[in-house]
């Protein structure tokens, strides 16, 4: 399985920004779609976005489109997601995953392996 670390979580201003970033091992990285996912206080985890192994396809749930962007560097076997504009609503532990295909799926049972989280608060 692919072992994954996230970063760049933080408290933040209503409309302010953060880019998180999804450290993987293993050299089998670019095979793996990456997912992230977030879990607010008493509601269950939701697909934030998804991004394809080669060919960067991605895909978004609606609340974060045009305001959020995923992203990947292979070479670096890092996956990103880039949050602008964020909104109370964005706070959650955000959690990196990679699936067992290389598509970019919405689906969470796809995801075989998963990161710790990293807190995102968005203070009104």
């Amino acid at each position: 399985q692919v072992q994954l670390v996230e970063s760049g979580g933080g408290l933040v201003q209503a409309g302010g920004s953060l880019r998180l970033s999804c450290a993987a091992s293993g050299r089998t990285f670019s095979s793996h779609g990456m997912g992230w996912f977030r879990q607010a206080p008493g509601k269950e985890r939701e697909f934030v976005a998804a991004i394809s192994g080669r060919l960067g396809v991605t895909k978004y749930v609606d609340s974060v489109k045009g305001r959020f962007t995923i992203s990947r560097d292979n070479a670096m076997n890092t996956a990103y997601l880039q949050m602008n504009s964020l909104k109370p609503e964005d706070t959650a532990v955000y959690y990196c995953a990679a699936s067992r295909t290389s598509l970019a799926s919405t689906s969470e049972s796809d995801f075989t392996s998963w990161g710790q989280g990293t807190q995102v608060t968005v203070s009104s």
